[in-house]
């Protein structure tokens, strides 16, 4: 006897359970699962990971926006903060290739201290472009977002991710990162800056991780951590977690020679 009537497909074809409430711990399983073995296969170690605003302009668009805008197209005071602050994505992009052609040229050490930006533009793609130009590989961990176009262009493909989770995305920021870069951004970068720091100041994360935040005039008006040690609520030690610089060669430097007295001759992820 046959029959035309349609059984149910297998279980992990099946996009309406796999889409469900129910299914929400195979997802984020698969979240885990996926880019582990992603990054096993390209022999990613470790990473320097780079934080910022996704709404700096490089340079050259910058100029593009305040010539427009002097003539009557755009909003002049706006047009020059974008190229006051083109600078940061222009400093992450040089910081980004030196650092690329440092990691590149450490003899005997494979796939070391790879750019990991998260995938998006601004600060991130800064970070993938300076790498990409420096002929490294680099990591972009993106987000689905509602207006989200997927992430930039410089990101090496094969290391291109799309998380729906934000808690999975920011295990693999700090699980594979020897050093980080907090560079001028707003809710989403300090969220990731204070993460960081929670992790190593409750000893959740103990390797040693080379912080830097950069650019003074910017953290100096947005920050006042000073004022927490003032009133007792963190010590003034961890003010010591991280650095504050203001120029490409500070940030160059402490982050190398940290990362040859700390990390070089370990490679290898894990908090």
């Amino acid at each position: 006897m046959t029959t035309n009537q349609a059984y149910p497909p297998r279980a992990y074809r099946d996009q309406e359970f796999m889409n469900s409430p129910e299914a929400r711990p195979l997802r984020i399983l698969a979240e885990y699962l996926e880019p582990q073995e992603r990054f096993k296969a390209f022999n990613i170690k470790d990473t320097i990971l780079v934080f910022g605003s996704a709404r700096l302009l490089p340079r050259n668009e910058a100029e593009k926006r305040l010539e427009a805008a002097k003539a009557g197209d755009g909003d002049l005071t706006e047009a020059q903060a974008d190229l006051r602050m083109s600078r940061y994505y222009e400093e992450t992009r040089e910081l980004t290739f030196r650092l690329t052609e440092w990691s590149k040229n450490l003899k005997g050490t494979g796939r070391r201290f790879v750019i990991c930006s998260g995938g998006g533009p601004g600060i991130m793609e800064a970070a993938n472009r300076g790498a990409s130009e420096a002929r490294g590989e680099n990591i972009g961990l993106g987000i689905s977002l509602p207006r989200e176009q997927g992430v930039n262009p410089y990101v090496t493909h094969k290391l291109a991710f799309e998380f729906h989770y934000f808690f999975t995305r920011k295990f693999w920021f700090l699980y594979l990162a020897k050093a980080m870069v907090i560079m001028p951004g707003g809710f989403g970068t300090l969220d990731e800056f204070f993460e960081g720091l929670t992790l190593i100041q409750t000893g959740k994360i103990k390797k040693t991780l080379p912080i830097i935040l950069y650019g003074s005039d910017f953290w100096g008006k947005v920050l006042n951590l000073d004022a927490l040690v003032e009133f007792g609520t963190i010590s003034r030690a961890d003010l010591d977690l991280f650095q504050v610089v203001d120029t490409v060669d500070d940030a160059y430097e402490i982050i190398t020679k940290g990362l040859e007295k700390s990390a070089v001759d370990h490679p290898g992820i894990g908090l």
